[in-house]
């Protein structure tokens, strides 16, 4: 059983649980599968708005997906909560990703 079907079928178990979806979601970003991570990623910022990481994922995932509104007001939101919970390395990430919207 792939790492992706294990996932797959954790979340079809546990819809609820967040470390599943994101987990899945996570697979599906490194297999380019984008817009399949979406909606998990999005499920991840319900169950907890301030994941950071989520964010970040969630925004690379929409700037693949040639949705760049959504995708910058995602990643403003990841750069606040980088801010908020003191990363560096994350908001650095951040900042380059939304220096694209200044062209």
């Amino acid at each position: 059983m792939s790492q992706q079907d294990f996932f797959t079928q954790k979340v079809q178990e546990a819809p609820e649980n967040k470390l599943f979806r994101f987990s899945l979601s996570k697979i599906l970003f490194d297999q380019e599968q984008f817009i399949e991570a979406i909606p998990h990623l999005e499920k991840c910022i319900q169950f907890q708005d301030d994941w950071m990481l989520a964010h970040i994922l969630l925004g690379k995932s929409l700037l693949q997906s040639n949705q760049a509104d959504k995708a910058k007001a995602i990643l403003e939101k990841a750069l606040d909560l980088a801010v908020e919970q003191n990363h560096d390395d994350p908001k650095n990430e951040i900042l380059a990703l939304l220096e694209q919207f200044k062209h």
